[in-house]
């Protein structure tokens, strides 16, 4: 192990969610939950109150800390939503989600101030921003105002070019760069709270997410939470030649690399499968 790795592992980790303290020193599991259409894998599918409170048990009983709730598909080729579009869709989730289930962690996942502030007051717990900030300009002004844990991750370009690739660039110095010039940002403006996205999926080639990925104790510079968001993505599906449907046994490959290069969330679909991955990565870590 070396010593970026060995300081990382020895880090306090945690995250203040409204008064819930989340431990970070063993790895927590975000659940993906869509509230959307279109999305790439499983739109559509909790559109009722009863299957979506179904989908939140199952989740919570299997492993899952976080919520990320999400009303916009991001997949490459989706049309993206306007503000009011998406608090159409989220508004009613999360009083239902808290109603049954108070002690639940909920994150939403938004690019708008605006779905920031109206989550934040129904209780959301973090904010997960795939666009550092780019699409809305009040965002870090506003998440300095909320007080809220927020995810920053890496796109080049803003949301409208986000799947726009650029092959000759060493990305792992590229993101370094861009969450190193955020992360400034964010503090100057009193926000502690980080957890840091590479952004797997979001304008890279293949090659260029593998390399995120095997460089990922690079990021440990910083001293925050990194979460790592592959979950059944063209990095997988691509290299494997399969369908998203197909795509959980090498989501299960890349997240215990990614566990091993001390990725502190696995954003997922499949939770009973990430928790299997924790457990057995944090046995193989404590013998000598």
């Amino acid at each position: 192990m070396n010593d970026c790795e060995d300081t990382f592992l020895n880090m306090n980790l945690s995250l203040n969610c409204r008064g819930q303290l989340l431990d970070l020193s063993t790895p927590a599991i975000m659940a993906i939950v869509n509230v959307t259409p279109d999305s790439f894998f499983d739109g559509g599918k909790y559109s009722s109150e009863k299957s979506l409170l179904h989908h939140v048990e199952f989740l919570l009983s299997n492993g899952a800390n976080i919520l990320d709730l999400g009303a916009q598909s991001t997949r490459p080729g989706a049309e993206l939503i306007s503000e009011s579009e998406e608090w159409n869709r989220i508004e009613k989730a999360i009083p239902v989600i808290l109603k049954e289930f108070p002690k639940a962690i909920i994150s939403v996942d938004t690019f708008y101030s605006g779905i920031a502030i109206k989550t934040a007051d129904q209780g959301a717990a973090i904010i997960n921003d795939i666009s550092g900030g780019t699409h809305d300009e009040k965002m870090f002004e506003t998440m300095a105002d909320l007080k809220l844990p927020y995810v920053l991750m890496h796109i080049p370009g803003t949301t409208r070019s986000m799947h726009t690739k650029s092959e000759n660039i060493n990305i792992v110095l590229e993101v370094w760069n861009y969450l190193d010039k955020k992360i400034a940002e964010l503090k100057s403006l009193g926000i502690t709270q980080i957890i840091i996205d590479p952004g797997f999926g979001f304008g890279k080639t293949i090659d260029q997410n593998y390399s995120l990925l095997k460089n990922m104790h690079a990021f440990n510079n910083f001293r925050l939470p990194i979460l790592a968001g592959m979950s059944r993505k063209s990095m997988v599906t691509k290299v494997l030649n399969v369908n998203s449907e197909n795509a959980l046994n090498g989501t299960t490959v890349l997240n215990t690399l990614a566990l091993l290069k001390n990725a502190s969330i696995l954003r997922v679909h499949d939770v009973i499968e990430a928790k299997q991955v924790i457990t057995l990565v944090e046995q193989y870590r404590k013998v000598e």
